[in-house]
């Protein structure tokens, strides 16, 4: 009866449910389920569809009520950047279907309802049981199913989503929407899906650049498909290695963020570079002098600037946290590697440098292991003074219209960041206290989640409150594009 009664709301009934079912996890039939229980058990018979309607219809105005009675501790989920959207995964059969996993954890984390279908290869690689586990519903697995196509279940499947995900996409899935093929139930969704497709590939190298795959890939993509990945590393196979890893789940995410994002762009063509996290310089192979930064707000402002539709080049530091999702990363380890990497990059709309760069290096880092000697004390450390990156851009012949620097200081915050901004040759300093009393967060600023900060440019200073980092990356961010709406490059 379930899926009859859905099929037979009204769309803006349906609507609500759709947004009840996601925000607490759920599937459609199981939250009208749940609604129903909670406030007319045993009193609505078998096909009684027009009670069934009325009874939903007060429920959605007092949902709060009829969820907290029924709900099991700890299902809802809090609001994310996809509550109320709906995916229909489709896992192909690969060694890689074991990051859909950890996908499905993802985009319900965000707020995502996830549906999976599954083919026979997928179901070799990962249970349903588990994929069930982590989506909160059905996982659909035959075309042929009583239960499942009584009414037309893979049409209803393909048309209720809000974005196809196909991850991994194999070269067999690939071909057989290229060329129109259904003749399982993952393919026949796609064909009868009127909703966009996200495919992120997943096969052997050589798979993935046989001419019959990049014809596919060609024909897809003019059909309107979108892909992520596939990236460049190595195999499951043994000593296979090149392009065809499924993109990492993340990747996968902020992908369907942009797909299923329908807000302005207003960073759409313009290239950023961003630095972050520290520099280490050697000085033995074992020793390199650094500083306490985590990167956490150079990346979380790569990440705000993506989203705004900017194309971000991250030049980071050693860091132990993930690449963000929708950016391309270039990894180095010591100042004047970020200082190359910087001016390689050149030119851009914009530069944002976030990194902590050391000040200083060893001026010969040793080949070995610098050891102890009785009684000799400690070695004597001729230090050099680095590149300075922020200097370099801000006067460089090539200089991005717009160049925004930090100024991490411990005593006179401003005096300091004022005479950066003259110095450096900066539009903007984003100044912030990281001593430890400036009282912000448990562990302060360096390696905390949370910042306070003063914009300082030659117009005066604009002070900010207390924040989280991701905040504080999304107002900046923001602040860029519109900076850079006056600016011709």
């Amino acid at each position: 009866m379930a899926s009859i009664t859905i099929r037979n709301l009204d769309d803006e009934v349906k609507e609500l449910l759709r947004r009840l079912a996601a925000e607490n996890n759920r599937s459609m039939e199981e939250q009208a389920r749940v609604m129903i229980r909670a406030a007319v058990d045993g009193q609505i018979g078998s096909g009684r569809i027009d009670q069934i309607e009325n009874t939903l219809r007060e429920l959605t105005s007092m949902h709060s009520a009829a969820t907290a009675v029924a709900a099991p501790a700890g299902k809802i989920l809090p609001r994310g950047t996809l509550s109320g959207k709906r995916i229909l995964l489709i896992i192909g059969g690969g060694i890689a279907a074991y990051k859909a996993l950890d996908l499905i954890r993802r985009l319900r984390e965000r707020g995502a309802a996830v549906r999976v279908v599954m083919t026979a290869a997928a179901q070799e690689f990962v249970t349903t049981l588990s994929v069930g586990a982590l989506s909160a519903d059905h996982v659909f697995t035959e075309l042929f199913d009583r239960n499942d196509e009584h009414d037309v279940g893979h049409i209803r499947l393909s048309r209720e989503a809000d974005l196809l995900v196909v991850a991994p996409a194999t070269a067999d899935l690939m071909a057989k929407l290229a060329n129109g093929h259904a003749n399982d139930l993952a393919s026949t969704v796609l064909l009868a899906t009127d909703k966009p497709v996200l495919m992120a590939p997943a096969m052997n190298p050589k798979m993935w650049s046989h001419p019959a795959t990049r014809r596919n890939r060609a024909t897809l993509g003019k059909d309107g498909v979108t892909f992520v990945g596939p990236a460049r590393g190595e195999m499951a196979e043994s000593n296979e290695a090149g392009e065809g890893r499924m993109a990492e789940p993340l990747e996968i995410v902020a992908a369907v963020e942009a797909l299923l994002d329908a807000g302005p762009k207003p960073l759409a063509g313009r290239r950023i570079i961003v630095t972050s996290g520290p520099t280490h310089e050697p000085i033995d192979p074992v020793r390199y002098i650094a500083n306490r930064s985590s990167g956490k707000q150079g990346h979380a402002i790569a990440a705000a600037l993506a989203r705004l539709g900017a194309d971000v080049r991250l030049v980071s530091g050693p860091v132990s946290i993930a690449d963000p999702a929708g950016v391309r990363t270039i990894h180095v380890e010591r100042a004047q590697e970020m200082r190359d990497a910087v001016e390689q990059l050149l030119p851009a709309d914009a530069a944002v440098f976030v990194a902590a760069v050391a000040d200083w290096r060893s001026e010969n880092s040793a080949g070995e292991k610098i050891k102890k000697v009785a009684g000799e004390g400690p070695p004597v450390l001729r230090m050099v003074e680095n590149p300075d990156i922020l200097a370099g851009v801000g006067h460089h012949s090539q200089r991005p219209g717009l160049v925004v620097g930090f100024a991490a200081e411990t005593q006179d915050l401003l005096r300091n960041a004022q005479a950066k901004l003259a110095k450096k040759g900066a539009d903007l300093i984003v100044a912030n206290d990281v001593s430890h009393e400036s009282g912000i967060g448990p562990s302060g600023v360096m390696g905390g989640d949370r910042n306070r900060v003063r914009i300082v440019s030659k117009a005066g200073v604009e002070e900010w409150p207390e924040m989280t980092k991701d905040e504080v990356a999304a107002r900046l961010a923001t602040l860029i594009a519109e900076r850079l709406k006056t600016i011709v490059v």
